[in-house]
């Protein structure tokens, strides 16, 4: 594993938004090179890794958003492709589920797709909204739930019963 370099004062807000101390990085290209070689280690934390070493990144939330959904047919044959605010197309499906977590205050969703490695995007809400519209019911465990079909995966959005 590489040597950790310290700190270097870069941060990914929870819109997506990556910092270099304290000022946002504008050029999208050189966000996406970052991108390329960010890790999430099994201790929890992101890295920007190289082959000579490894710095720390901070992460508000997750470090992608997911911006923007295409969907193909209907029903269990679906595939929902996202877009991301650095442009990565990700299709849900069983290598790349669809989570949501609720706040335990509020019960506010927050919905999550899984990108690559350990890396996931917040789905942004007007993205949700496509999804509720997409949105079925299915029993799930013995129980109704809300959710939605992508490459032949169910993913619960909800209880069916809200």
């Amino acid at each position: 594993m590489p040597a950790l370099c310290g700190d270097i004062d870069m941060r990914i807000a929870r819109d997506g938004t990556w910092f270099y101390h304290g000022s946002p990085i504008g050029r999208k290209p050189l966000a996406k090179l970052f991108a390329s070689v960010l890790r999430r280690e099994s201790d929890g934390n992101y890295y920007l890794v190289t082959p000579v070493e490894r710095c720390l990144v901070r992460v508000d939330d997750v470090p992608f958003v997911a911006v923007e959904v295409n969907a193909t047919v209907a029903g269990p044959q679906q595939e929902l492709t996202f877009r991301t605010n650095l442009d990565d197309l990700v299709s849900a499906g069983p290598d790349h589920p669809i989570r949501v977590a609720h706040n335990p205050q509020t019960g506010e969703p927050t919905p999550y797709i899984h990108v690559r490695d350990r890396l996931e995007a917040l789905i942004a809400r007007p993205v949700y909204y496509e999804l509720v519209d997409r949105g079925v019911e299915a029993t799930v465990d013995n129980k109704r739930v809300f959710g939605v079909w992508s490459r032949g995966a169910f993913f619960a959005l909800g209880p069916a019963d809200v």
